[in-house]
């Protein structure tokens, strides 16, 4: 019922599902492995990755021992699964390779065998040699199989064992081969298990011919196919290996390279995982078929187009039906740069009409939904999404090409691209650089990328908010004194910024954001009023009326860009926005001349301000929550909203607990939960003065002022004696919020610390970000139970005690520096504090017993001699020392000096000088001398003192000592 071989299936070859499935079952139903559903793409309680990038992600915890002992996933001993994968960004980042040949792609299926202390090299080699033999039959003469050859630096040895297994299974012996440390030895980082593995490689050719020596060579007629770990060491951070108390199996066989084999393809993308999307591609855009052409021979990058688009359209399924959608950061960023160039090749090298990118989804869906039925409940939102994404990059995609064909223009005949526009093209209509710079090497234009770079190191600062920056912006958007005297004396008005609160919720529950057309009335530079502002200078543009936020209250100013009408391919990005004296300063970069009475539409940054509204009104809950904990005597002392996350000082009398900061979350997501609407309006100031509970009215508010209250209409606060205030959120605020309070999804504090006595400072995020912060905050409390539970078994080994005690440490620097819920902090790093201690105290104990142990044999030996010298095994310096010293006390009178050889070829030095024979004596002096025949170093008092040499100079190093110690007495 497994076999799946070559002469099965449709037109004599098995199609891709069947081979997932034949893989599946064979392990399942063969071999009794467990089968387990792919993980999502996003990783779950792991900050280091953007994406889930090979099977065993999900399986760290049990490599690592992290897992909790009564946890489903620590009950696994065989384990069998098809996951899906993304590698693009970070250390395993294939994105520009893709497209370019025929096999990289960001999204591929690992398919995966695991055995968790359970088989190991035997069964494993077996298993994988009866599945590609018996159930693929793949002939056996085309596969060749590597093994560890060994490493001398390591002490390591070929790994004998797993070749004499593949021996034994009938490989022939031409056809096994050794391989160095950086081939056949697998690490899963810096430090961490790790082991020797095997890999399994095809011969595409074959024919009977030999061909090992093309194996690990880069050939494409010779490929690997399957790769066995054997997880049998550990990497400590000082780089030598320790045997693994469990010996695991990782295996990894790339679904779409085992297609291509057993479909007798040289391309994956000649594969049934392909071919349907490509067909759906050409259908789509009507120019000629794909023909798999690479390099030269591909005129125009067309099959090279076929295959990005094929390539980008699954990895877009698959990640935004996991939850990671095109964004500003991290995974989402990296994926909008995935769409971006899918739709580039799309629109620029096929020629296809918009929509094609969309259009391909239920290929997609037909293709992988069965294996991942997730893809097809959400089908129709990959769809809208993609869209969505797509109309907004084509449209400024033919708006930064026409800006970067009229500047051209305007340059020449220069070939040097101005920084200031590039810049915009980068910022604001998000184009990557890497376009920008092959669009320019089209026409033979170079970037200045030397004032490019300054541009974003003048970004990096303001972003940070250094000082310099600040400086800098005030320069254009600060009105000083007497410019606001001629605004108003020329009669000026003040600008209507109330388009900034024109939005609402559309059919589908999205915020929709109403347009604005303004007049440019005056333009701001170096301290000084302007009519007229040139190409590529900075300056503060005031309008008559404006949907752009002002940096107040908190909030963080919106960003986005001006277009002069009549002229949509040039924008005029705006970076900063403030308020001053009733005007509100754009800050923008004049990528043309700007006059005033221009007409120009205003485009918000839509993400930026949703993020901000989102983490404004989740100020407001966070706020209501403290002092519904606290009590109703927290007042706020001061808070800052950003897209990314928010900031609250608060007065309080004690430091605020555990207990208390969880009830402060749980307070928060029960109004979320009820999804209260957000009320506003604008009220005179003498009636808002009169709301039961709301904190003193002591800020320069502008009359009428807006109140926001969440669940109770403003009408209801302003009732007589209402105390509708008291039972829920209401505040005088001038910034944006959501409509219905649901839409935060989730609060967490991710930090809480006292800045002075009395006042606290917290910092919350919300929405996906809180929910990433607490599955870090489980992932690292089960990893602190795993460490606590080994602790109890209270090892008498002082290497492992260390061990465990390294493992505390580097335990409390990631709890101390990882954004996960405040409490959850605390709590793990009481409990690590109280491990730290529990391990110290166990090592000194052990310590102690071993040096007591030593002592007897020494005083044994040497009776009562005033100097005694020897050499005695210690495994640490701390050890040695504990020995000198006791004898030094159960023999008064005596001098010590010991020497310890260690495995490492390193000897340590220890001593210690009665106080009879200073100052002739020094056990300083005696130690360098000693040290330094053995070619190393010493140091310490006139008293004791320690070092370390070369075990090589040992005897001449105890001559020295004698001698020393004989000149000195």
């Amino acid at each position: 019922p497994w076999r799946c071989g070559p002469l099965r299936g449709a037109a004599g070859c098995p199609p891709a599902e069947q081979v997932r499935a034949a893989f599946l079952r064979f392990f399942q139903e063969r071999h009794g492995h467990r089968r387990l559903p792919s993980a999502p793409v996003r990783p779950r309680g792991d900050p280091r990755l953007l994406f889930v990038n090979a099977g065993m992600n999900q399986f760290k915890p049990i490599f690592l021992g992290t897992v909790h002992p009564r946890s489903e996933l620590a009950q696994h001993r065989r384990v069998v699964n098809s996951q899906k994968c993304v590698r693009a960004g970070g250390k395993h980042n294939d994105l520009e390779d893709v497209g370019r040949d025929t096999y990289h792609h960001t999204f591929f299926e690992m398919l995966g065998n695991w055995s968790f202390g359970d088989y190991f090299k035997e069964e494993a080699c077996s298993m994988a040699w009866e599945l590609l033999t018996e159930v693929y039959e793949i002939p056996r003469d085309r596969l060749y199989v590597t093994y560890f050859g060994g490493d001398s630096s390591l002490g390591l040895s070929a790994d004998e064992e797993c070749r004499d297994v593949w021996l034994r299974l009938g490989v022939p012996a031409s056809h096994v081969l050794p391989f160095p440390l950086k081939d056949n030895f697998w690490e899963m980082g810096d430090t961490g298990p790790c082991g020797p593995c095997t890999e399994i490689h095809y011969d595409h050719v074959g024919g009977g011919r030999n061909a090992a020596a093309l194996v690990n060579k880069g050939s494409p007629d010779v490929v690997e196919i399957w790769n066995l770990v054997f997880m049998q060491y550990s990497r400590e951070v000082e780089g030598n290996l320790l045997p693994l108390p469990q010996h695991h199996v990782d295996t990894g066989m790339g679904l779409e390279r085992l297609v291509t084999v057993l479909q007798n393809k040289r391309s994956n993308y000649d594969t049934d995982l392909f071919t349907p999307i490509l067909d759906a591609i050409h259908k789509g855009c009507g120019g000629p078929r794909y023909q798999g052409l690479v390099g030269d021979a591909d005129v125009g990058h067309v099959n090279m187009a076929y295959r990005v688009v094929a390539d980008h359209v699954r990895t877009l399924c698959v990640c935004i039906t996991d939850g990671i959608y095109p964004g500003l950061s991290g995974a989402e960023l990296v994926l909008r740069r995935i769409l971006r160039r899918a739709v580039r090749f799309c629109s620029e090298v096929l020629h296809a009409p918009p929509g094609l990118l969309a259009s391909l989804v239920p290929t997609v869906v037909e293709v992988l939904g069965n294996a991942y039925p997730e893809l097809t409940k959400n089908e129709d939102q990959i769809m809208d999404i993609i869209n969505e994404n797509e109309a907004a990059f084509l449209s400024s995609l033919e708006r930064g090409r026409r800006i970067i064909e009229r500047t051209v223009q305007q340059i020449e005949p220069s070939t040097n691209f101005p920084a200031e526009v590039a810049w915009s093209l980068y910022g604001n209509l998000g184009f990557p650089l890497d376009l920008i710079d092959l669009m320019l090497e089209e026409k033979g234009i170079s970037l200045d990328s030397a004032a490019f770079n300054e541009l974003a190191l003048e970004d990096a600062k303001r972003k940070a908010g250094g000082p310099q920056a600040g400086q800098r912006d005030n320069t254009n958007t600060r009105l000083d004194v007497h410019s606001l005297a001629q605004l108003r004396s020329d009669n000026i008005p003040a600008t209507d910024d109330s388009p900034k609160y024109a939005y609402r919720l559309g059919q589908h529950g999205q915020y929709e954001f109403s347009p604005c057309q303004a007049t440019i009335l005056m333009l701001y530079r170096g301290q000084s009023l302007q009519k007229e502002v040139g190409s590529g200078q900075r300056c503060g543009v005031i309008l008559d009326r404006t949907n752009f936020y002002a940096e107040q209250g908190g909030q963080d100013s919106d960003q986005g860009y001006l277009m002069r009408l009549g002229q949509q391919d040039i924008l005029f990005p705006v970076e900063s926005v403030q308020l001053c004296g009733g005007y509100v300063i754009h800050e923008v970069t004049a990528v043309e001349t700007l006059r005033a009475g221009d007409q120009v539409q205003l485009f918000v940054d839509e993400a930026k301000r949703l993020a901000c509204m989102t983490n404004h009104t989740a100020t407001h809950l966070l706020n209501f929550a403290l002092r519904h904990v606290l009590g109703d005597n927290t007042e706020q002392r001061g808070s800052h909203v950003t897209a990314e996350r928010l900031r609250f000082d608060f007065d309080t009398k004690a430091p605020v607990t555990v207990e208390q900061l969880q009830q402060v979350e749980q307070v928060v997501q029960d109004v979320i939960k009820q999804n209260e609407v957000v009320h506003m309006a604008e009220v005179p100031l003498t009636l808002a003065r009169e709301v039961q509970g709301l904190r003193a009215v002591d800020e320069g508010y502008p009359d009428p002022v807006r109140i926001v209250s969440l669940g109770v209409p403003v009408e209801s606060v302003l009732t007589r004696d209402s105390e509708a205030a008291m039972q829920t959120s209401v505040e005088l605020c001038c910034g944006t919020h959501l409509l219905q309070t649901g839409a935060v999804e989730d609060l967490t504090i991710i930090s809480e610390r006292q800045l002075v006595k009395g006042i606290s400072r917290v910092i919350a995020v919300t929405g996906g970000q809180a929910k990433q912060a607490r599955e870090v905050g489980q992932c690292l409390a089960m990893e602190v139970d795993s460490v606590s539970l080994r602790m109890k078994q209270r090892s008498t080994s002082i290497p492992e005690m260390q061990n465990l005690s390294k493992e505390v440490g580097q335990l409390t620097k990631v709890v101390a520096s990882t954004a996960m819920p405040q409490w959850q902090r605390k709590e793990l790093q009481a409990i690590l504090k109280a491990l730290q201690r529990t391990a110290n105290t166990a090592i000194r104990k052990l310590e102690i017993q071993q040096a007591e142990e030593k002592v007897k044999s020494l005083l044994a030996k040497h009776c009562s001699q005033p100097v005694i010298i020897d050499t005695v095994p210690a495994d640490s310096l701390s050890i040695l020392m504990k020995v000198v010293n006791q004898l030094c006390d159960k023999s008064p009178g005596t001098s010590v000096l010991l020497l310890s050889p260690q495995a490492s070829g390193e000897v340590l030095c220890a001593c210690q000088v009665s106080k009879n024979c200073l100052p002739m004596f020094s056990a300083a002096d005696w130690a360098v001398a000693v040290c330094t025949q053995m070619e190393g170093k010493a140091g310490g008092s006139p008293i004791v003192a320690k070092g370390s040499g070369n075990a090589k100079s040992i005897q001449g190093a105890l001559t020295t000592a004698l001698e020393f110690a004989q000149s000195k007495l």
